[in-house]
Formats: structure tokens, C-alpha cells, sequence
């Protein structure tokens, strides 16, 4: 299981009511998972958001998919207004 730390943006944060928090995890879809469970405004904003794991986007790649290495800084993106 790897331990890193995941970051939200923007209505993501405000979702969350923190910017940051450690978590425990092996793939990105049970850490959706893990965050989500008990906090519905923040699992509707994961839903339409992308991810950065390290600094690489996730893409399209399925979550349960990727896997999540001990210290990764996983980071939600909720989309964005403006340009």
C-alpha cells in the first residue's frame, strides 16, 4: 500500500475543506474511493475532475488502473473557467 499525498484545486479544495491530506492507497480509483466515502459535494467534484499523479496527467486511463507509488503527490484538477 503507498502512502503519498493528494492536493485539491479550486472548488475541489473547497469540497474537501482542506488543500491537502496524506493518504494510503495502491491505485488512484481506490483513492477516489477513500476520499469520497461520506463526502458527496466533494465526490461530485472528483467526478468531473483530472488528475495529476507526479505531475503526469492521468488521461483517460482507467483509475483502478493506475498505480499509485509510495510518496506520489496526486493532485485534482476540477475544470477550470476562463482562459
Amino acid at each position: 500500500m503507498a502512502t503519498g499525498k493528494v492536493r485539491y484545486w479550486a472548488a475541489a479544495k473547497e469540497a474537501a475543506g482542506v488543500a491537502e491530506e496524506s493518504f494510503e492507497a495502491v491505485t488512484l480509483g481506490e483513492l477516489m474511493t477513500k476520499i469520497t466515502q461520506n463526502r458527496a459535494e466533494l465526490a461530485r467534484v472528483v467526478s468531473r475532475s483530472s488528475f495529476l499523479v507526479d505531475g503526469s496527467p492521468v488521461g483517460r486511463r482507467p483509475h483502478d488502473e493506475v498505480i499509485l507509488g509510495d510518496g506520489a503527490t496526486v493532485e485534482v484538477l476540477p475544470p477550470f473557467a476562463g482562459g
